[in-house]
């Protein structure tokens, strides 16, 4: 009160108290503000406050906050109740007008960081030994001579599979697509689908050989919608003889997120031209996208709506396996657009190691939610079927803005019992029908047929997202065990699957304080400071997981949180589209690294991640051990010697406060940045700095230097459903994100 002569705050509407913040009392001032008073010179005020209490009683306040005028609660006698006040405080109910929080000054007892240990030499085969368990596994072999094998297994490459099925059985559907009203569209077989394919060869060889002589093994860009015509010029790239790099269309209503990444992805892919539909065509010519797409760059557009019924000559013949398929561009987590090369090997391994562990064969449905364009969702939409010959229900994950049920509804029309989806899917199921499953069962929506719903992810399993959607939809007949998760990357599309035999994952409660110092601690269900992991998945057949030291090299002991490193015959052959010297040694560095002491070669996975003995074992006897992914290397944050990761913050952060529906961390000139996104009214948002404060210092020992807050759906996320935090980051720096208030603490 003395720090302004100009009476900033009346005796009787200030309050003082402390709340227990880390093991200690803090103090908080909250006070009036007068109604004449600016927001300048309030902060003024608490800005000159904080020094004063410092200089004349010895002591550094946590926070000062400013309510409206005559909003202080009060008791009968009319003095300010100061419990009131502070159970306001703390539950996020106060609603203030300003605030400072000062957690940097206050907060002067964090936990010092604990040394990293590694442990080496005979004491880890020795622990190794005694406890039975080592930081590597393999997934069954599916070795068989070439003589021994039967129906796709005998040949080398898709596109022969694909004929032989033509010849085999020409009648067989393969795919059907299904319109945002849930009715099935179109449908193709086999021989039909062939024909196709031959006839988008013939045409494409005759446009882009025009004036030339033949072309083999150069790049096209494949930019058609989701659906059949995806599939059909996809395979009729690979017939007549070029590589095809898939891109996601542009969204007519979303232009200027959609055309950079197609500009850069046609530039860096060095393609020799477009196929896309006349539809596509017009958006990318249109005035709209002129300013972000030049034309005269854009490599030759071939609208492939109507194709001649003209023969293809003879199926281009790749001269070795180890050639490129394909090209899979993709945006990361942390925004950099990168191309990985995939080779006619790898497409038969993974399509092998599918049909094995899903128990896939001809007369199987299967229902795909999820992005076609890279991934684990391309060689679902586009290759597993013509492998496997199983019936796929095509959906566009886009569809579902329009028609949340449209997924659900097609899993019970058709009875559908295993089923892929993605994130997005899953959270718009969750957003949109969890409050409708009355009216979803009038409509005689049924789940109860339903034996395996895998999500794809390239993340930490979201197990809150995954039991919030079974536990909304179980009246419907969704059973509990049904879900489980997926885990691929950039440089492995597919290493762990549940798969039929097993479906249900499983889970283990680890301490989270230990993995901020890279181990692992097993902990019972309801300990102090326990976090939950959902198993990943098993490993896939003929693939070798072992966890690496990323730093050493070496690898880490059972107890050890460590690099995932993957040895398999469908990993990635290296980086596309860098510079050739960059490209080589990214390459090598990802995709051909050694282990200290083994001459094999693994790819990195970039996550973080550990294994555990399952009580489930394989049809031969053999122990399935189980994948459990911890975080992104590369979106690790590292505070004062501790490795955190911001899944564990950001669910902290949703759940402190109702209001807050979503969330994303990241670090910026050493200070941790807090978005959070607000349902409810703005007025609402500065409740929530305090809160957040609190929350990450008790859970985390976390001091918080900036509190965004958002409104809903801020936050980008990829085609995945997975936050793009480094991309949030730049939009952040670059002052480009709309908040509805920005808290900086001192």
């Amino acid at each position: 009160m003395a720090v302004e002569p100009h009476s900033f705050v009346y005796r009787g509407r200030i309050t003082v108290f402390s709340i227990n913040v880390l093991r200690d009392e803090r103090v908080v001032v909250v006070a009036e503000q007068r109604p004449t008073c600016t927001d300048e010179e309030a902060f003024s005020w608490m800005n000159n406050v904080v020094p004063a209490v410092e200089s004349i009683h010895g002591l550094n306040l946590y926070g000062i906050v400013l309510v409206h005028h005559n909003r202080l609660p009060r008791g009968s006698n009319g003095v300010v109740h100061v419990q009131e006040t502070k159970s306001r405080f703390i539950d996020g109910t106060l609603h203030p007008v300003n605030l400072l929080m000062c957690p940097h000054q206050c907060i002067t007892n964090l936990p010092l960081p604990k040394p990293h240990t590694t442990v080496k030499g005979a004491a880890q085969l020795m622990g190794d030994m005694v406890t039975g368990r080592v930081a590597e596994t393999k997934g069954q072999s599916l070795s068989i001579p070439f003589d021994e094998q039967d129906g796709a297994g005998k040949f080398n490459y898709i596109i022969d599979v694909l004929a032989w099925r033509a010849q085999s059985c020409p009648e067989n559907v393969l795919f059907s697509m299904v319109d945002s009203k849930g009715h099935t569209t179109r449908s193709i077989n086999c021989i039909t689908l062939h024909k196709r394919a031959e006839r988008i060869a013939a045409f494409i060889v005759e446009k882009l050989n025009r004036g030339k002589a033949k072309i083999r093994g150069e790049h096209v860009a494949v930019i058609m919608p989701c659906g059949i015509d995806l599939v059909a010029t996809f395979f009729g790239c690979l017939y007549a003889g070029f590589v095809p790099v898939t891109i996601r269309p542009p969204q007519s209503n979303n232009l200027p997120a959609c055309l950079p990444t197609i500009k850069l992805t046609l530039e860096i892919s060095n393609v020799l031209g477009v196929l896309t539909t006349h539809n596509i065509a017009r958006i990318l010519k249109s005035k709209e996208a002129a300013p972000l797409l030049d034309s005269k760059s854009v490599p030759p557009l071939i609208e492939l709506d109507d194709v001649p019924k003209k023969k293809l000559e003879s199926l281009y013949r790749v001269p070795s396996p180890e050639m490129i398929a394909y090209i899979d561009f993709n945006v990361s987590t942390t925004g950099v657009l990168s191309g990985v090369k995939v080779s006619h090997t790898g497409v038969m391994g993974m399509c092998r190691a599918h049909q094995h562990v899903s128990e896939l064969y001809p007369s199987r449905e299967l229902a795909l939610c999820l992005d076609p364009y890279s991934g684990f969702g391309l060689v679902l939409f586009i290759l597993s079927s013509i492998y496997s010959g199983h019936h796929s229900y095509l959906l566009n994950i886009y569809d579902l803005e329009l028609n949340a049920s449209l997924w659900l509804s097609v899993i019970s029309t058709h009875k559908i019992r295993d089923t892929y989806c993605s994130y997005t899917a899953i959270e718009a199921c969750c957003k949109e029908l969890g409050s409708a499953t009355d009216m979803l069962k009038s409509r005689g929506v049924d789940l109860s047929c339903v034996r395996s719903c895998v999500v794809v992810g390239e993340e930490r399993p979201r197990l809150s997202l995954l039991s919030s959607f079974s536990a909304l939809f179980s009246p419907l007949g969704l059973g509990s065990h049904t879900i489980s998760t997926s885990f691929g990357c950039r440089v492995n599309p597919i290493i762990c699957l549940q798969g039929t035999q097993h479906p249900e994952p499983s889970t283990v409660y680890v301490d989270q304080r230990a993995l901020r110092v890279d181990r692992i601690s097993v902990l019972e269900r309801g300990a102090p400071n326990s976090v939950c992991l959902l198993e990943s998945g098993k490993v896939l057949p003929d693939v070798r997981v072992a966890i690496v030291h990323p730093d050493t090299k070496a690898p880490c002991a059972h107890t050890d949180l460590g690099e995932i490193w993957v040895c398999s015959p469908h990993n990635a052959s290296g980086y596309y589209g860098l510079r050739d010297e960059i490209n080589d040694a990214l390459s090598l560095e990802h995709f051909r690294a050694s282990l200290n002491g083994s001459g094999d070669k693994y790819a990195r996975t970039g996550y973080l991640g550990f294994m555990m003995k399952s009580d489930k074992v394989a049809r031969n006897g053999a122990p399935l051990d189980g994948v459990y992914i911890v975080g992104s290397l590369e979106e690790a944050l590292n505070i004062r010697g501790f490795r955190y990761h911001p899944a564990d913050i950001e669910a902290t952060v949703v759940r402190c406060h109702k209001n807050i529906i979503g969330s994303a961390v990241f670090t910026s000139n050493k200070l941790l940045v807090v978005v959070a996104e607000l349902r409810g009214e703005e007025r609402d948002a500065l409740d929530m700095v305090p809160v957040v404060t609190t929350a990450l210092l008790e859970e985390h020992q976390l001091v918080t230097g900036i509190v965004v807050i958002v409104d809903p759906g801020t936050v980008p996320v990829n085609s995945r459903g997975e936050k793009q935090r480094v991309h949030l980051r730049d939009s952040f720096l670059g002052d480009q994100i709309d908040p509805i208030y920005v808290a900086y603490n001192l």
